[in-house]
C-alpha cells in the first residue's frame, strides 16, 4: 500500500542513477546519531517523578524519537550508492578492497583506541574474555553499526545483480514483505506481551527483517517521487506516533519495553526514516552552490568526516558530560531541552577540530576514517 502512492523518479535508463544530496542526508544522519546518544544519559540521582526527572525524561524521549532514524537514513544512503546498476560488473576483489580501505583499518584502529578508553578512563580490567567479548561484538555500543554495515557489504554482491535485474514489481513485492514483515508484524505480536492470552500469528512467517530492507529501499527510494508536503507530514506524524508509543509503553507495561518504538524496525520509525529520505532526495545536488558556498562547504566537510566522527564521538560525549575537561554539560545541570542540542553542536565542533587538523597528517587519514 506503501508503494502504491509513489510515483517514479527520473534516473538514468542505463546506470539507474539519480542525483541524491549525498552530504545533505550524512551530515544529518551523523548530527542526529550523535543527538541520540547526547539524549540517552543516565540520571540515576534524580527522582523520576519529580518536576526534573519528568523534564528529562520528556526531553529525553522527544529527541531520542526525532534521532532514531540516523542509522536508517545511513543505510538507505549506503543502498542508494553501492546498489546502482552500473555497479554491478565490478570485481570482488576490487569491491572488497575498497571497503576494507572505507572501514577496515579506522574499525581496528578505533577498536584499539576505544579498549584504551575503557582501560585508562574507565578503570575497567582488560581480561581476556572482555577483549573477546569485544572483538566479537564490538568494543563499544556504537559499533554495532559497523558490524552491521560489514554483514551488508558481504552480501552487496549478491543483491547488486538481483537489483540490477529484476523486474521493479519483484524489488516492490520484496519490500511490501520486508515493510510487513518488519513494520506491521512486530506491532502486531508486541500484543502478546500487552495480552498474553492473544496471539496474532507466527512472526517467523517473513523472515525478510532487519536492516536489508533500508538498504535494497535506498536504491529504491531513487525511483520514486511523493508530494513533500505528504512526506513532511509522513515524518511528522510517525516522530509524534514513536513519542506517544514509548510513553504508553512505558507507562502500562515498564520500562523493560521502552524501547519498542525507539528501534529501526518499529512501524513509526520505519515510516518517519523513509519519509525523511525522501524528503531530503527532492533537494537538488546543485541547490545553493553558489548562494550559500559557505554552507555547502561545511556540509562537505562534515560527510567527508562522518566516519570518523561516528567513532569518535562517544569519547567527546562522555567528557563533556563527565566533567573532564574542567566543565560539565548535563541534563541535571542544564535544561534539557536546551542541553541535548547544547551537547550535541559542541560534540560535533570538537570532533572536527580533533579530526580535521590530523588528517592532513601522512597516513593518517587512512587509519582514521
Amino acid at each position: 500500500m506503501i508503494l502504491a502512492i509513489l510515483g517514479d523518479r527520473k534516473v538514468d535508463p542505463k546506470t539507474g542513477e539519480s542525483s541524491l544530496p549525498v552530504d545533505l542526508i550524512r551530515t544529518i544522519a551523523i548530527v542526529l546519531v550523535i543527538l541520540l546518544h547526547a539524549s540517552i544519559e543516565p540520571y540515576p540521582n534524580v527522582d523520576l517523578m519529580s518536576p526534573q526527572g519528568v523534564q528529562i525524561w520528556w526531553a529525553s524521549n522527544i529527541y531520542n524519537s526525532i534521532a532514531i532514524v540516523c542509522i536508517p537514513l545511513f543505510v538507505m544512503l549506503t543502498g542508494s550508492l553501492l546498489l546502482q546498476p552500473s555497479k554491478c560488473d565490478e570485481p570482488l576483489r576490487v569491491f572488497f578492497k575498497k571497503r576494507w580501505r572505507r572501514i577496515g583499518i579506522p574499525v581496528l584502529f578505533w577498536g584499539i583506541v576505544f579498549f584504551a578508553w575503557d582501560f585508562l578512563v574507565k578503570g575497567q580490567s582488560l581480561t581476556a574474555v572482555f577483549l573477546l567479548q569485544g572483538i566479537l561484538a564490538g568494543p563499544y555500543v556504537h559499533f554495532w553499526y559497523l558490524y552491521a554495515l560489514i554483514g551488508l557489504y558481504l552480501i552487496t554482491p549478491v543483491v547488486r545483480v538481483v537489483v540490477a535485474n529484476a523486474k521493479w514489481e519483484i524489488i516492490k513485492y520484496f519490500l511490501v514483505l520486508w515493510f510487513v514483515g518488519t513494520g506491521v508484524v512486530s506491532l502486531l505480536t508486541f500484543s502478546v506481551s500487552i495480552s498474553p492470552q492473544t496471539v496474532w500469528f507466527k512472526d517467523n512467517v517473513f523472515i525478510f527483517t532487519g536492516l536489508i530492507g533500508y538498504y535494497i529501499f535506498g536504491a529504491y527510494l531513487q525511483r520514486l517521487r511523493i508530494n513533500r508536503a505528504i512526506l513532511f507530514a509522513g515524518f511528522i506524524l510517525s516522530t509524534i506516533g514513536t513519542i506517544l508509543g514509548t510513553y504508553f509503553v512505558i507507562g502500562t507495561l515498564g520500562a523493560v519495553y521502552g524501547r519498542f518504538f525507539l528501534d529501526s524496525s518499529s512501524l513509526s520509525v520505519i515510516i518517519a526514516s523513509i519519509s525523511l529520505f525522501l524528503l531530503l532526495a527532492t533537494i537538488p545536488n546543485a541547490k545553493g552552490q553558489n548562494r550559500f558556498p559557505y554552507s555547502n562547504r561545511m556540509l562537505k566537510v562534515i560527510s567527508e568526516n562522518s566516519l570518523p566522527i561516528y567513532l569518535f564521538h562517544l569519547i567527546v560525549l562522555e567528557t563533556l558530560q563527565s566533567g573532564y575537561l574542567g566543565f560539565k554539560l548535563s541534563v541535571t545541570t542544564l535544561n534539557p531541552l536546551i542541553e541535548i542540542p547544547l551537547l550535541t553542536a559542541l560534540t560535533l565542533v570538537i570532533c572536527l577540530a580533533i579530526i580535521v587538523p590530523l588528517k592532513k597528517l601522512p597516513y593518517v587519514k587512512r587509519i582514521i576514517g
